[in-house]
């Protein structure tokens, strides 16, 4: 197996609003080895987007302890939080939060602006099949395009970590299986660790690891075998 890029042990988190206290995770314990590609299940609520917020450096947990290529993240400062974000993790969300003034490329750019060492924008656009959509703006793009000029955004900075919350949720079939083969070209061609939350059972064909979650727990881990390709899962 290859090593840990990110350990997390014994991982609460609660939300206290006043008048109830929302317990989001419940002692969670999870190794995650460089370049796997996780899919995480379960129903709204049950923690999946909590633990993608803890492990990106977006949140903290209430107790705990995250490392990250043996480090400890938890308890660090703001400072180096977005430090860690800049310089390890990609985000990628349902909605694309382009640019709207901005073209595919200069969308990407932004990111490559401040990266230390990145992909150039026309390089990590054509990893996702976008390079004769280089120069149009995000209202001229599909759904689907606009979604994998995030994706090309998101990986411009060459990120050990690429966290995904349903990334194709706002999708079709047709569409969400160009973003997922982009997404797994990244994580094949750059080795990018790659966790992705999504409803859709039939994406967890295309994972080394399933993990379901419920109730703010890990309800149950499965090592996948053989990856399918996005073209070959079932919607």
């Amino acid at each position: 197996m290859p090593p840990n890029l990110m350990t997390a042990r014994n991982l609460t988190k609660v939300y206290d609003t006043g008048e109830v206290k929302v317990h989001a995770l419940r002692g969670v314990d999870l190794d995650i080895a460089q370049g796997e590609l996780i899919v995480l299940l379960g129903p709204s609520g049950s923690g999946k987007s909590t633990l993608l917020n803890i492990l990106g450096g977006l949140d903290s947990p209430t107790s705990g302890e995250v490392l990250f290529q043996g480090k400890p993240l938890t308890g660090s400062s703001s400072a180096a939080l977005t430090r860690y974000r800049r310089q390890h993790v990609g985000f990628i969300f349902q909605f694309y939060n382009l640019v709207p003034s901005l073209t595919a490329r200069e969308n990407v750019s932004l990111v490559t602006e401040i990266a230390e060492d990145p992909i150039p924008a026309e390089e990590a656009l054509a990893l996702v099949g976008m390079s004769a959509r280089i120069d149009h703006f995000p209202a001229e793009l599909s759904g689907g395009e606009q979604q994998r000029v995030a994706v090309a955004r998101a990986i411009a900075k060459r990120p050990h970590l690429l966290l995904c919350d349903e990334p194709t949720g706002a999708l079709d079939s047709t569409t969400g299986v160009r973003v997922l083969e982009a997404l797994e070209h990244v994580n094949r061609a750059l080795g990018a660790t790659t966790l992705i939350i999504t409803h859709n059972v039939g994406i967890a064909d295309m994972a080394d690891r399933v993990i379901r979650f419920s109730d703010g727990m890990i309800a149950s881990t499965e090592n996948m075998g053989r990856r399918r390709k996005p073209s070959e899962i079932s919607w």
